[in-house]
């Protein structure tokens, strides 16, 4: 083959004393160390080096997945007591201004409440200026003398701390609290009687049908009372069992409000009985107090109503009458009048 000949490859032609480095070794460059990369992070052939992360961290390999799962329980142990602490704070304002839980210590509900059953109690109407209806039960603080001194019991220093704070937040009820639950009678203005001898207790002249009395009792036991005018801004309360309640009957000679209780001192009225879950139901208002007459406002409001229609019917038959006798003096006058 002639000397200078290419082969059909395209391969370029090796001269003489010409080797296979590169050029950069040629000139007097130190090769690259093993694990090492140029400048710009990258290989000759422009392939990222093997063994580092993005942040120029040669871990081996791992991720840090188990590391941020570790942040995460981390974050919410944080956030943790911030929850309890809005929950309390809600509790709190549930049990002062909406409902809170009461338990019922005696008998003398029954049959409507049994003792132990758990009731809500609505305390955002009166925020709003609601007052105690007939017939509705409300609780109410002690006005002083009704419970007298109620023996304590020690229930350990564990439960007993336990039932202070869920008292507290409301979701129990409180064992220091002295406070009675009784069905509302007689309104402030109205005049409640009962003679006696099984007679009905009437209110503003009104016998009352009562079917929730316990079976078995009279509707004022062996304590007839009144006729009691009861004074504005106080209530006469009755329990259900009337042979086992000591409501304002029993109460008469404490003060000058013949046994009755301050508005002032209703927490709010029972609505519905909460537990046992048998045992659920409202306490809705019995219809014998919505009969005809029993309010003595009502009462009062058809006099007040033909009095207010009367007085404009009385004002246009006088002016009638005045523009009558006008009328006839005018027509009287000339006549009267002398001719000259």
């Amino acid at each position: 083959m002639a000397v200078g000949a290419r082969s059909g490859h395209g391969e370029p032609e090796k001269h003489t004393g010409q080797t296979d480095e590169p050029a950069g070794a040629a000139g007097g460059e130190a090769p690259h160390e093993a694990g090492s990369s140029p400048a710009g992070g990258r290989n000759d052939d422009g392939r990222e080096p093997a063994g580092t992360d993005d942040g120029g961290r040669d871990d081996g390999g791992r991720d840090d997945g188990g590391r941020g799962e570790r942040q995460k329980q981390r974050s919410f142990w944080k956030e943790l007591p911030i929850l309890v602490g809005i929950a309390l704070v809600l509790a709190l304002l549930i049990k002062t201004f909406l409902v809170q839980a009461f338990s019922i210590p005696s008998e003398s509900m029954q049959n409507t409440l049994q003792r132990g059953d758990r009731v809500l109690v609505d305390k955002l109407t009166p925020w709003f200026g609601s007052k105690p209806e007939r017939g509705e039960v409300v609780v109410f603080h002690d006005p002083g003398g009704w419970l007298g001194e109620t023996p304590t019991t020690d229930n350990g220093p564990v439960a007993g701390g336990l039932q202070k704070v869920l008292s507290f937040i409301g979701l129990m009820p409180s064992a220091e609290e002295k406070d009675l639950i009784k069905r509302v009678i007689a309104v402030g203005g109205d005049t409640v009687e009962c003679k006696g001898n099984n007679e009905p207790v009437t209110v503003n002249g009104k016998a009352l049908n009562e079917p929730y009395i316990f079976p078995g009792n009279t509707p004022c036991g062996d304590k007839p009372f009144g006729p009691i005018k009861v004074p504005q801004g106080r209530i006469w309360v009755m329990g259900d069992h009337r042979q086992d309640s000591l409501d304002s009957r029993y109460h008469q000679e404490l003060d000058r409000f013949q046994g009755t209780v301050s508005e002032d001192q209703v927490v709010g009225r029972a609505i519905v009985v909460a537990w046992p879950v048998d045992r659920w139901s409202t306490l809705p208002v019995p219809d014998t107090f919505d009969q005809p007459g029993l309010s003595a406002a009502a009462g009062s409001a058809p006099a007040a109503l033909g009095l207010a229609g009367a007085v404009p019917l009385v004002l246009w038959r006088r002016r009638r009458i005045l523009r009558r006798d006008a009328g006839a003096l005018r027509e009287a006058a000339p006549a009267a009048t002398p001719r000259g």
